[in-house]
């Protein structure tokens, strides 16, 4: 039997190797891949413009993924061979201050996550710790599945955020994880639930997904103040300080999209007299994960309508030029090995 996998040897330059399997360690699974998502990470690694700490070259991307259990290594249950499952992608430590106190995501051993620093899922296989692997229902769609890294972060957002139900609510950006939130928080019974985005194709995407109103950023502009909680995912460079403004006095604001150097900051004046309380996610803790595997479950989010594209792995090239080329069309583009 032999695998592949798509190495991004350096920025600009990715080959498609054949090799054996990778076998699992002591303690590790080995997955056969079923679909793998590519997004704005992914891409920033092929074009270089990943901070050098949180990437590894030569590397096999591939964060965002699901498969099935096909071999598993010493001291781990035989039981888990042929689940699906998902699995988390930071390789926290399970010992340090922050992982025993649940911020997995706050590992105190540093950085380590599949697809930037390990080998990850644009690959026939792939192999994790069985720590961090959540087995999946029987029937449960591993296409769909592939996106409940996104989702999990969209949980720990919201768990941040602290959403109870009646209260108005807005998310800013209707991309992946902005349409995942949608879901999430439309489970929870907002009072409001409005979604900030320019292209209004993904504002009716987002109408269809829950929301109970899109808007343009010029329109949620004359609403500043107004909403209870304020769940930022689009990362642009003004999307910081424009959930702050839109979140009324000792409202919260939880910020998910990943900024670049250069983006706007957030007025610490408005900051200090509104009493806002502001949190960031980056990744997501174990505790979201399980949370995002559950609403998974019991089908109070459904990825699949995300997605558009499906490419081989031999499609790699073609895939990740679509990701982030600014087609409105252009939802959730996987790879099926």
């Amino acid at each position: 039997m032999s695998s592949r996998s798509v190495v991004i040897e350096r920025p600009g330059e990715h080959r498609l190797e054949t090799g054996p399997p990778p076998e699992p360690g002591p303690g590790e699974v080995r997955l056969r891949v079923a679909a793998a998502g590519i997004c704005m990470s992914d891409r920033e690694v092929y074009d270089g413009h990943r901070d050098a700490a949180y990437v590894r070259y030569p590397v096999v991307p591939g964060h965002e993924w699901s498969g099935t259990v096909d071999a598993v290594g010493a001291g781990v249950d035989a039981g888990l061979v042929g689940r699906g499952a998902v699995a988390e992608g930071f390789r926290n430590c399970g010992i340090c201050r922050r992982c025993r106190g649940g911020d997995t995501s706050l590992c105190a051993a540093g950085y380590d996550e599949t697809g930037f620093t390990r080998p990850g899922a644009f690959a026939d296989h792939v192999v994790v710790p069985a720590r961090l692997l959540h087995p999946l229902d029987g029937d449960a769609d591993l296409r769909a599945a592939a996106l409940l890294e996104p989702a999990a972060v969209v949980a720990a957002a919201v768990r941040a955020g602290r959403a109870e139900a009646g209260e108005r609510v807005a998310v800013v950006g209707a991309g992946t994880l902005g349409l995942l939130a949608v879901q999430l928080l439309a489970a929870g019974s907002p009072g409001e639930l409005a979604v900030v985005d320019p292209r209004a194709e993904r504002g009716l995407r987002a109408l269809e997904f829950g929301a109970s109103e899109a808007l343009a950023p010029q329109e949620a502009a004359e609403l500043a103040g107004r909403y209870d909680l304020v769940v930022e995912t689009a990362g642009a460079p003004s999307t910081a300080a424009s959930s702050c403004l839109l979140a009324r006095r000792g409202g919260r604001v939880v910020l998910t999209g990943m900024f670049t150097p250069g983006a706007t900051g957030i007025d610490p004046v408005h900051l200090s007299l509104s009493q806002l309380t502001v949190r960031s996610v980056f990744g997501a803790p174990s505790s979201a994960w399980s949370f995002a595997v559950r609403a998974f479950g019991a089908g109070l989010i459904d990825p699949g309508p995300l997605i558009t594209h499906e490419f081989p792995l031999e499609g790699f090239a073609d895939a990740v030029a679509l990701v982030g080329g600014g087609d409105p069309k252009t939802g959730k583009v996987l790879l099926r090995p």
